[in-house]
């Protein structure tokens, strides 16, 4: 899916869930869609720095928080960076994300079984998963 078919099937999400997309919102969301792979949240400010001078982390942080509240990012905790998801009108999806450490490149999967296994086990010691992200590190096909 392209740049303008995210951000119209992300303003359509928001407009069914009363959620307000703002242009702060807008500007990074667009931002987003012009990287494969992970992006940390001070490039993304250098780069909105170029639309909007007046831009201060606090802005990139809510923008992020919002985006990936609403199911339209994912945050990769361990590279401190975030991905675009791509099919985020399951926005409540179990999300696996297969992370390249030589080239940076981040691939999300779908896997039931994954997500079915994890679920059992975490029922089976009474815990309860409100939030799920699981990142495999190592070497895509491209740099095997």
């Amino acid at each position: 899916m392209n740049a303008e078919e995210l951000l119209s099937q992300a303003k359509e999400s928001c407009k069914k869930r009363g959620a307000r997309f703002t242009l702060a919102r807008e500007q990074v969301f667009k931002l987003l869609t012009r990287h494969s792979g992970a992006v940390g949240a001070y490039d993304l400010l250098d780069e909105l720095k170029l639309i909007d001078p007046a831009a201060k982390p606090a802005t990139i942080y809510r923008a992020l928080d919002f985006l990936s509240k609403q199911g339209f990012v994912h945050k990769i905790e361990s590279l401190n960076s975030f991905v675009m998801c791509h099919h985020f009108s399951e926005c409540n999806h179990p999300v696996q994300l297969l992370i390249c450490d030589t080239c940076g490149h981040v691939e999300e999967i779908q896997s039931s079984n994954l997500d079915l296994a994890l679920r059992s086990m975490a029922d089976a010691t009474g815990f309860t998963i409100s939030h799920q992200i699981v990142e495999a590190h190592g070497a895509c096909q491209t740099c095997s």
